[in-house]
């Protein structure tokens, strides 16, 4: 039977690094894969500056992941702009329903990354872009001259606020802990070392204030600053970590942890046959959560795809088309 354009040997849902990885590791392994997802380049393509990805001394995260992108591309693997909106199973034979289409495979690789938390505060939402952000290494230097805060205690919160101390005449870093939680140890420096950054530990914040017309004009927290509990600013970042896309793993029945992370084995595999996972939405790398570790995923996803693919062959009709493998 010849291989109709949505039949594939592995159906890999994402685009960020652990799906470009995989699809690159797919096409190396003769197999037909394509790529589906509605977000390029993840968390890395909004990442800003990379200096610490093997081979780069400094790269910019969305250029790293275009690299990524051009080289599955040159092995004429499809990358479909849209999303997966769910996935199904029948004799061993998978179905993507997307909004570009269903597509059939032998096997599917899990990479839709994570999704950022949020404070759930009233006007959240619709102050997004109008001084709310959750990406201060996207609009950082929007704030020249002005001043903004961070929310967090990460990494991403430390690193955040850092940038800003470079644009804005004053960052403040919030976070309810009494201490930051597992951040570089060169952030922490340079943000200490910042004059323009102030830390407000064992602080929330619990309301924002501004008009629908303008969008946010200060913050309230739960613990006075300088004599009041209001803080005027013109931007606020909310650092606060993400949560793994667990929607299709959920509809595959894939086994997640108590962290509500995909649950791999150290071959990428979950407990549902066909089924594999990488990147940031698995445990398989523990509290590690980087573009590195995402494409070292990938990588390992699809040579268990392709050695399950391998053993399966006749699921939905399927063969391996040609790319020769140096």
């Amino acid at each position: 039977m010849n291989l109709s354009s949505d039949q594939y040997d592995v159906i890999i849902a994402g685009q960020g690094a652990a799906a470009f990885a995989a699809a690159l590791y797919a096409a190396r392994y003769q197999m037909r894969a394509v790529v589906i997802g509605d977000t390029f380049g993840g968390e890395t393509a909004i990442g800003g500056e990379i200096e610490n990805y093997p081979g780069f001394e400094s790269i910019d995260g969305f250029d790293l992941m275009m690299n990524m992108k051009r080289q599955v591309e040159k092995y004429g693997i499809p990358i479909v702009d849209g999303r997966v909106e769910g996935i199904s199973m029948d004799q061993e034979c998978f179905e993507a329903t997307t909004t570009r289409g269903v597509y059939q495979g032998t096997t599917v690789i899990l990479a839709v990354g994570r999704e950022r938390r949020k404070l759930g505060l009233p006007h959240e939402e619709e102050w997004t872009g109008r001084g709310v952000s959750y990406c201060a290494t996207c609009d950082a230097p929007l704030y020249r001259g002005k001043v903004a805060a961070v929310v967090g205690g990460g990494s991403a919160a430390v690193e955040g606020a850092v940038l800003l101390g470079k644009y804005a005449t004053k960052t403040y870093i919030i976070y309810r802990g009494q201490a930051f939680t597992r951040p570089e140890p060169v952030s922490v420096r340079l943000m200490e070392e910042s004059p323009t950054v102030e830390m407000l530990l064992e602080t929330s914040v619990t309301e924002l204030v501004g008009d629908d017309g303008l969008g946010l004009k200060s913050i309230v927290l739960d613990r006075p600053h300088d004599g009041s509990k209001e803080l005027t600013l013109d931007g606020l970042f909310i650092e606060i970590g993400a949560d793994p896309r667990v929607e299709l793993p959920r509809q595959l029945g894939v086994e997640l942890t108590e962290e509500s992370e995909v649950a791999v084995d150290k071959l990428m595999r979950t407990n549902v046959p066909g089924v594999f996972a990488a990147g940031d939405l698995t445990n398989g790398s523990g509290h590690l959560k980087q573009t590195i570790t995402a494409a070292a995923q990938g990588a390992i996803a699809a040579t268990s795809a392709y050695e399950y693919a391998s053993e399966h062959h006749n699921a939905c009709d399927l063969h391996a088309v040609g790319y020769e493998v140096a």
